[in-house]
């Protein structure tokens, strides 16, 4: 994987775990030589995975929509920032750029781009390993409900493990290095549906 798309938050939560594993991640990403693709902003755990990643040398590259330039909270920093007319295109723009999807604790535009890259590979749009870090126990509840899906039957058997889920980076990076893409709806057969 020579970039992963990075999904957060553009809040800093009053804990600080939350803000220390992102610049971790950043830094992190930066000295194994892979490039960080991010929505492009200056604030919150956004910034400081872009600030770590710079600081170690790192590639990083922000796509952020028009709107939120005028709102002046793009990174003005980066190797590259793309901008965009809106999120429909910002979201295209990360699975152009990037090998893979990482989520890492955000809020409600976090969980739109998550859950559009597992919708994706699920149709067959990329195969890409979409990664879900888990820290301090964020996610127990939409892992538990990824889980639900499955049980119930919302979530087909062969797209179970499109979520690639772990509580460390380098467990994390590790499971997506072994990803291997699911058969997408759009090759299966009438019968397999």
């Amino acid at each position: 994987m020579k970039r992963l798309a990075i999904y957060c938050g553009s809040a800093t939560p009053a804990d600080p775990v939350y803000i220390d594993s992102a610049r971790a991640i950043g830094r992190t990403l930066a000295e194994r030589g892979i490039g960080v693709v991010y929505g492009g902003g200056r604030l919150g755990l956004m910034g400081a995975i872009a600030d770590a990643a710079l600081e170690a040398g790192g590639e990083v590259i922000g796509v952020i929509p028009q709107a939120l330039v005028d709102a002046e909270v793009a990174h003005r920093g980066l190797t590259e920032l793309h901008v965009v007319g809106g999120m429909h295109e910002r979201k295209a723009k990360f699975t152009d750029l990037a090998d893979g999807f990482v989520t890492i604790p955000g809020g409600t535009g976090t969980m739109d781009e998550l859950w559009e890259a597992l919708s994706w590979a699920q149709l067959g749009y990329h195969a890409d390993p979409v990664g879900l870090l888990n820290t301090a126990g964020y996610y127990d509840h939409l892992i538990a409900f990824w889980d639900k899906m499955g049980e119930v039957g919302f979530l087909r058997p062969q797209h179970r493990d499109l979520l690639i889920v772990d509580d460390t980076l380098d467990g994390l990076l590790a499971k997506m290095a072994d990803h291997v893409p699911t058969k997408p709806i759009v090759r299966m057969s009438h019968a397999d549906l």
